[in-house]
């Protein structure tokens, strides 16, 4: 098992990041956060995991071990194979994915493409007891709020962060209002 590769970052293409490590290019799948680690540096360690398939050996690259835990945990998850899962990872940073799902926040999921609502659920129901010792890093804000700048037109995403810094007390109502306000 490759778990790590530190090297010269000499191209990201389509299909990923190629790092030179002494002298052999590796062809990793990376998250985003990973290839914006490797830009513009000499040298970059990036966390890896390797998948291993009958026709082929694929690495997969991430910034952090926190991205790389989360990805091993979502490759238990029935119906989540390498590919689904990195765009998992690849959306959002692995903290918030995994309060969304201690919150069991289907429409973070949802939000995400190739994602449906069954696979979402999957998600949340196989992977909350693997997370829930974070339960006490989960905002105890209810989700209203997020989902009426939702149904605004918002994309879950920024709904969350519009409302990131926003007063969790307040209620729904007033919370929207100020997210608005400070989109105007």
């Amino acid at each position: 098992m490759i778990a790590q590769l530190r090297g010269k970052p000499v191209a990201s293409t389509p299909e990923g990041l190629v790092l030179d490590v002494g002298g052999v290019g590796y062809l990793v799948a990376a998250t985003p956060a990973a290839v914006r680690k490797a830009s513009g540096v000499d040298e970059v360690t990036i966390e890896t995991y390797m998948v291993v398939r009958e026709d082929a050996l694929q690495l997969y690259g991430f910034a952090e071990r926190a991205e790389r835990d989360l990805f091993v945990q979502l490759l238990t998850v029935n119906g989540v194979g390498p590919k689904v899962a990195l765009a998992i990872v690849s959306g959002s940073p692995a903290d918030e994915l995994r309060r969304a799902i201690v919150r069991e926040d289907i429409a973070r999921f949802v939000a995400i493409p190739g994602i449906g609502k069954k696979t979402a659920e999957r998600i949340v129901l196989e992977l909350k007891e693997k997370v829930g010792v974070l339960e006490a890093m989960a905002p105890t804000g209810d989700l209203v709020a997020r989902d009426a700048l939702v149904e605004l037109g918002w994309s879950v995403l920024d709904a969350e962060r519009a409302l990131q810094d926003v007063d969790e007390t307040l209620p729904a109502e007033e919370q929207v209002r100020a997210a608005l306000r400070r989109a105007a």
